[in-house]
Formats: structure tokens, sequence, C-alpha cells
């Protein structure tokens, strides 16, 4: 057991160190420019993606936060679940994160979609939503990026084909980001 144990923890840091720093410094610039603009950052994905979107926004939206200063608009359209539930029952499960942009997002907005395999109907259906709408669309993603890295204006694909250590890198992944994101914002002048 311990071998396997060491086995995963060395395949998630080889992983990591893969990742171009310059590429989650580009997603960051993203963000920040949305922040500076007084623009809303919308964050979704399925399964495990569905739960980094959640802890992502919440340190999006609590964990930049300093006094005086605007905050950053952070929402996760993966968390309301009788809204979800009524996009998938009345239409179709594709539409369960685009029709909640279509209420929502604005030219200058960031949507960010987290796709293991970035074949997910429901995320690109959501880039289509918010490239059509004069958002920029983000992805995260594994495998080869999929269909959803063809809408995306950014990406960061973690070069795997395993899920669960395509998550884990994700939220490693978003946690840097945010604290970039704490780091400038602290240091703006209001």
């Amino acid at each position: 057991m311990v071998e396997n144990i060491g086995k995963y923890l060395s395949e998630v840091s080889e992983l990591v160190l893969k990742i171009p720093p310059s590429s989650v410094e580009r997603i960051t610039s993203l963000i920040l420019e949305a922040y500076r603009n007084s623009k809303r950052v919308f964050v979704f994905g399925n399964g495990g993606g569905s739960s980094t979107s959640a802890h992502f926004v919440c340190d999006l939206a609590k964990g930049t936060a300093c006094e005086g200063k605007p905050r950053l608009k952070a929402v996760s359209l993966a968390v309301n679940i009788p809204l979800l539930t009524a996009w998938a029952n009345d239409t179709d499960y594709t539409n369960t994160f685009g029709e909640q942009l279509k209420n929502l997002v604005e030219p200058g907005d960031v949507a960010i979609g987290l796709s293991g395999s970035g074949m997910s109907p429901n995320v690109i259906n959501a880039f289509k939503v918010a490239r059509e709408a004069g958002a920029t669309a983000v992805l995260f993603s594994g495998f080869d990026g999929g269909q959803a890295v063809h809408l995306a204006h950014d990406s960061i694909v973690v070069p795997s084909e395993d899920m669960q250590q395509i998550e884990d890198v994700h939220m490693i992944l978003t946690h840097i980001v945010f604290r970039m994101l704490r780091e400038k914002i602290a240091e703006m002048d209001t």
C-alpha cells in the first residue's frame, strides 16, 4: 500500500511540474483584468470539477477581500442545485451552465470551465454562450483538452489521462491562481 501511495504522490508531483508557470500567469492576468474592470468570474464543472469550482469561488470571493478595495466578483454555476436540475430536467443537461450564463454573463466577464476530458457537453455549451456574449472562456482540462480546448480563449491542459490526478492538479492550480490574485489585489492602489 505504501508503495502505491508513494507512486501516486510522485505522479501528481511530476504532473504539477509539467505545467508551464507562464500558463498560470496568463490565466491569473485574465482574472485580474476582469477584476480591474469590475467584471465577473464564473466557474463551473461536473463531479470533481464541480467541487473545485465551488472551492475556487470561495477562495476568490472571500480570500481576495481586502479592506477598502473592491471585491472580486466570482460565482460558481455548479452549486445552485434547484436551478441545475430544473434546466437538466426541463431541457437537457447540456444546458445546465449555459442557460445560467445567459442570465448573467456580459462582455469582459471570464467563464472558467473545469472538464477533466474537455468533452463535457455542458461545459462546451457554456463556452459557446460565453463567447457569444463577449466573455473570455478559460479551460482547465486533461487528456488532450477535448473539444472544449478549441472553444477556450486560454487553457491549461494537464498532460494525463488519470482523472483523479487531473483533478488534483486542477485544485493546486486554482490555489496558485488565487494566491497570485490575492497578492496582486493587496498591492493595488484603491
